[in-house]
């Protein structure tokens, strides 16, 4: 069975541009611990990072306090690039928590990625395809969620996790992550954990999903898309 993951969207010459970039250029790479943030929302950071390995998850605080979770990133592209290009430090626009065991990034100085990107058309194209496809998701994904009320929301992020983290096992497709329901409420913008339960039971009653070793199988897809309007 196959899956088409979400954030593969970029073809393998694009990504191949920034490979030969970061392998040319021999820049640093890091690694952070699970639960360590690379960056926080608002907080002046100077550097350009790219997830070579693992998981990290990206967030932004509601003026509330409260947590509001963006998207997981597990594959190989920069994890953000900020607004400003002439300035040497800028506001972090969102946090990086890393949500492996551990991740493994490039980091680069944002001055001289821009420098590089500016003298590099094919790293400048693939700059620009980052800020499209960026844009096409963000708008796609809030479009789901406004529209699709919570249960639909819940159906969204499901959707999400089984094309981010899916891999086929004889039951159907394991969401080979362990996502709390407390972490689906954040994506979905809501407040209480018990109420995704109660989604999450209704999913399974209807048999689109079952639980093992607190992971997510999902049986049937199709059921849970019914409830996404895209």
């Amino acid at each position: 069975m196959t899956i088409v993951k979400a954030n593969e969207s970029r073809d393998f010459m694009d990504k191949q541009v920034l490979r030969d970039y970061l392998e040319t250029g021999g820049f640093p790479v890091i690694t952070k611990k699970r639960k360590s943030y690379l960056t926080y929302e608002g907080i002046e950071d100077r550097y350009v990072y790219i997830l070579k390995k693992g998981i990290i998850k990206t967030s932004v605080i509601s003026k509330e306090g409260r947590e509001f979770n963006l998207r997981y990133m597990n594959n190989f592209e920069i994890v953000s690039l900020f607004k400003d290009e002439s300035s040497q430090m800028v506001d972090a626009p969102f946090n990086v928590r890393v949500e492996s065991e551990e991740a493994q990034l490039y980091k680069i100085e944002r001055d001289q990625f821009w420098i590089d990107v500016n003298r590099q058309m094919p790293l400048q194209h693939y700059v620009k395809e980052y800020y499209r496809i960026s844009l096409m998701y963000t708008m796609k994904k809030m479009q789901q969620m406004l529209m699709n009320g919570k249960f639909g929301a819940v159906c969204t992020q499901i959707n999400e996790l089984y094309e981010t983290f899916g891999r086929p096992v004889e039951e159907g497709i394991l969401i080979d992550f362990e996502v709390t329901n407390e972490e689906i409420a954040r994506f979905c913008g809501i407040t209480s954990a018990s109420s995704v339960n109660r989604m999450i039971q209704r999913l399974r009653e209807e048999q689109a999903i079952k639980m093992q070793d607190r992971k997510m199988i999902v049986t049937n897809i199709d059921l849970i898309r019914q409830n996404i309007i895209s």
